[in-house]
């Protein structure tokens, strides 16, 4: 009974990749600059090599034990459904689009055709200054906020007395529907939001986010055909558009996420748990906010004894990113960054150097060698340097 944790640290990338230029990226270090303006205390992922891995600027552990490296990232961009979806064996050709002037004119005008309201906004925005901007005359008029970012996202923010979260995820079904060709961007995601005015406004849990379809097999796919379990863990659902899981706990919030991922590993089952920590990247790397990023970094930490307590001796455990999205880099969006590794189950007895990987997706390939299934995504399994 072989199982797989597949952990992703939201945004906590470990140094800018040899094409960063091109993003505008050069310099940045998203785990380096937040342990140096912080020094979070991390001695259990330091145990697993994390200060081995080039770019955490954190002090080595001369006893540790687990396996340690870099992934560059193959597919072009940065964002989210990019990243997991690469590290599920999918590489991207070309990167989703983005519209750092808004959405087509045209565009929007057929989409307030189609909801049946006119919408205000449209341009890139921090998800928390908008609702400053725009709470109020949304609340008046009834007229859903649109807003985009550096990423490839079409984002609706609603007030729950406006609009109920059904109802806000309805204008989302609606906007995914319609995002095709040119207009294809990763995710539609709802952001309800409460409050009494301007200064007041605070967005809610209720977030929803709706992906594309993977354009492809993913490693996900490939455990369920098995005929295994594929368990999702916070917003894992949400980026592979429900495909190629069995099981899902659409948690909200780190402390909440690593619950329901220690309540799977309770469970008796073959296959996978794919699980996203959404914080680091959401809460405080997109609000330039290091102190909180590495209160997150040291929360993690904190649970990784109890979560490497419930594993078995044939349980495997990865511990990664999908992308950079450092706080104390100019700007508020996510970074071109290598993604850290670090990798441990009950056998090892030494420290194991995985240099530095040309794809997130030897990844899924190492995932799927564990489990004993023979797809390979085009990528390298590194689980023979496990054993």
């Amino acid at each position: 009974m072989k199982r797989v944790f597949l952990t992703v640290l939201d945004g906590a990338g470990v140094g800018y990749l040899p094409d960063a230029a091109q993003y505008g990226d050069v310099g940045s270090c998203t785990w380096g600059h937040v342990v140096d303006a912080c020094a979070p205390k991390l001695p259990n992922m330091a145990k697993l090599g994390l200060g081995h891995i080039e770019g955490t600027h954190y002090s080595p552990d001369a006893a540790a034990v687990g396996a340690f490296g870099r992934a560059m990232e193959a597919s072009a961009g940065k964002d989210t459904t990019t990243g997991h979806w690469e590290l599920a064996g999918l590489k991207l050709e070309k990167p989703f689009p983005t519209f750092p002037e808004g959405f087509p004119t045209d565009f929007m005008a057929r989409y307030e055709a189609a909801i049946g309201h006119k919408c205000i906004g449209n341009y890139p925005a921090s998800g928390t200054a908008i609702l400053d901007e725009l709470g109020e005359e949304h609340m008046r008029n009834k007229t859903p906020i649109v807003y985009t970012s550096a990423d490839s996202v079409f984002q609706i923010a609603c007030h729950e007395d406006v609009f109920s979260r059904e109802e806000l995820y309805e204008l989302c079904r609606i906007a995914r529907e319609m995002l095709t060709g040119d207009l294809c961007v990763g995710r539609v995601i709802a952001r309800p939001f409460v409050g009494t005015g301007k200064g007041a406004f605070t967005r809610t849990s209720g977030r929803r986010d709706f992906a594309v379809p993977p354009f492809g097999e993913t490693l996900l796919d490939v455990v369920q055909a098995a005929g295994m379990e594929s368990l999702g863990v916070g917003k894992i659902e949400d980026i592979f558009d429900q495909r190629g899981l069995t099981g899902s706990n659409h948690a909200s919030g780190n402390p909440a996420c690593i619950d329901a991922w220690m309540a799977y590993m309770r469970k008796s089952f073959t296959g996978l748990c794919f699980t996203n920590l959404v914080d680091t990247d959401s809460l405080y790397g997109h609000r330039n906010d290091a102190p909180g990023f590495a209160r997150a970094l040291e929360y993690f930490d904190q649970k990784l004894p109890e979560i490497q307590s419930l594993m078995t001796d044939e349980d495997l455990l990865i511990i990664t990113a999908d992308h950079g999205c450092d706080p104390c880099f100019p700007g508020t969006d996510h970074t071109r960054e290598h993604i850290p590794l670090m990798v441990w189950h009950k056998g090892m007895k030494k420290l194991v150097d995985l240099g530095v990987r040309t794809t997130y997706a030897d990844v899924a390939a190492t995932c799927a060698e564990w489990l004993g299934l023979p797809e390979r995504f085009g990528a390298a399994s590194f689980a023979d340097q496990l054993r």
